[in-house]
């Protein structure tokens, strides 16, 4: 099997499962995704968070997935428990088809290290 099909057959995995979990069967979006990672990284799952809040956990959600890619590296968790990430590394610049390609590998990368998938 191709890197592209195991990447797309594990990527259908992963929607699949999180769809199921979180959104009754609907298929979710890449930032859909993101954000969920987010809410795991941070840790508070019964919260509900203002608009700033939401693009802060998409944030913490892209620089967690894009630490083993080596453009960010975690710091520290501040006093209200949210971490904070530095650039390592300036992010290339990537056409909108290669960015989410890259997305959706750190994304099945990071479910494959949680064990969600294999």
């Amino acid at each position: 099997m191709s890197r592209d099909e195991q990447l797309k057959e594990r990527w259908d995995s992963v929607v699949n499962i999180l769809s199921t979990k979180f959104a009754d069967g609907d298929e979710l979006d890449l930032d859909s995704i993101i954000y969920l990672i987010g809410i795991q990284e941070l840790g508070k799952f019964k919260q509900e968070f203002q608009k700033d809040e939401k693009v802060n956990l998409m944030h913490i959600a892209i620089c967690r997935l894009l630490e083993p890619y080596g453009y960010y590296e975690f710091e520290y968790f501040d006093s209200e428990g949210w971490p904070h990430y530095k650039v390592k590394e300036e992010l290339p610049t990537l056409k909108a088809g290669e960015q989410t390609i890259l997305m959706k590998d750190a994304i099945v990368s990071y479910f494959l290290e949680k064990e969600l998938i294999e």
